[in-house]
């Protein structure tokens, strides 16, 4: 049995003995791969504390107190685009000192679900079946259907859990139920799933209740902490993506002259609607996340909208540059903001319990012609605009 090694995020992986290359830990013997998993060269993360033996092999085992660099980098994965390559290797890991007869608890293989449910479980003995869901978290991955019923079945497999456990129980967490099919799970690989609790804080509650949540465990519940953890992830993309995209456009239009494209014209002119493209922004990916329950309609790009054209009458009523817009500029104003507010405000529908896929989908379609004709009019207004300050209208 060779010894246990695991490849940290962004490391080069290299062949298992059969040929193939997955992202998970390798055990071998003399004779064959038991798991078909890939050897690793590297040294383990800093949460491995160590490996436990198992009849199908060594298993790492996984520390549940997260260490500074773990919180550094829950922060960076939330504000930055650092969380797309934040991940696990998908597998079985130890936590405590399990036995045949612990608990086997499913999760994804995005490391903040991963780091949330390990320290959990301080304190109890229980293994982590760590499914690939390609760096999406539960809720997001058993949508996308990578947190679903034959990935659950393939790692049973693999890992040869039924050689490790001599129950048949699987916990998987309530929010990823819509991707697994229990009946599926048992009749393809003869486990039971156990839907958990929807928080990781109450699987010791759970498991101690004897498999049973309680209706305040089963609730879904989007707090106004939850519902601002989660606004850098939208407002760093419109940030790096928009903005200095709409910031050169405006510069350029407000710029342009019969002679040429003039600095001192840019800013002058442009200045008012650069500070409106950031006001229209924050309301749409700050604001209307933080006041989701209080906007009416059920919508988000109503919701959007609403803040968006109170942002732009706040706005103009007390930021004296923006009070002196002649008449095609505050159409455009009131045109463009609020829908762009509306269009970023949509963006939050994939992190919140307010819409499904089905409602976001319909959502979608009926927008999607609205920003368009919008976009294409505001256009127009300030293509007027410009020919009525050069004189040819």
């Amino acid at each position: 049995m060779t010894e246990l090694k695991l490849i940290k995020p962004g490391t080069r992986e290299t062949k298992a003995c059969c040929g193939q290359t997955q992202s998970a830990v390798h055990t071998q013997d003399e004779m064959s791969c038991k798991t078909c998993l890939p050897l690793i060269e590297t040294e383990p993360p800093s949460w491995v504390t160590g490996t436990c033996m198992t009849d199908a092999g060594s298993i790492p085992t996984v520390s549940t107190d997260l260490t500074a660099s773990d919180r550094w980098e829950s922060v960076r994965c939330r504000t930055s685009a650092f969380r797309n390559n934040y991940t696990v290797h998908p597998g079985l890991y130890a936590v405590g000192a399990p036995n045949r007869y612990s608990d086997v608890l499913a999760s994804a293989n995005y490391k903040l679900s991963f780091d949330v449910l390990r320290k959990a479980l301080k304190g109890l003995d229980v293994w982590i079946l760590v499914l690939d869901t390609k760096g999406i978290n539960v809720w997001c991955a058993a949508g996308k259907g990578t947190f679903g019923t034959d990935e659950l079945i393939h790692r049973i497999s693999i890992l040869k859990l039924a050689r490790i456990v001599d129950h048949r129980r699987i916990i998987v967490p309530q929010l990823g139920a819509s991707g697994i099919s229990a009946h599926k799970v048992k009749d393809a690989a003869g486990f039971e799933v156990c839907y958990g609790p929807v928080r990781a804080a109450d699987i010791k509650a759970y498991i101690a209740a004897g498999y049973k949540a309680t209706r305040e465990q089963r609730t879904v519940k989007f707090s106004l902490i939850d519902r601002l953890i989660l606004t850098p992830m939208e407002i760093n993309p419109a940030m790096k993506k928009y903005y200095p995209r709409y910031a050169l456009i405006i510069l350029a239009i407000f710029g342009l002259q019969p002679g040429g494209i003039f600095f001192m014209e840019a800013l002058v002119g442009g200045l008012p609607f650069l500070l409106l493209g950031l006001i229209s922004l924050f309301a749409g990916a700050l604001v209307t996340p933080a006041l989701l329950p209080l906007i009416p309609f059920r919508s988000f790009a109503l919701k959007g909208w609403i803040t968006g054209i109170l942002a732009v009458l706040l706005s103009t009523k007390f930021v004296a540059m923006l009070g002196h817009l002649n008449t095609i500029l505050l159409i455009f104003t009131y045109l463009f903001f609020p829908l762009a507010s509306s269009y970023i405000a949509l963006q939050f529908t994939g992190s919140s319990t307010f819409t499904g896929m089905t409602g976001v989908k319909k959502e979608l379609k009926m927008s999607a012609p609205l920003y368009i004709a919008g976009a294409v009019v505001s256009l127009i207004l300030l293509l007027v605009y410009k020919l009525g300050e050069w004189r040819v209208l």
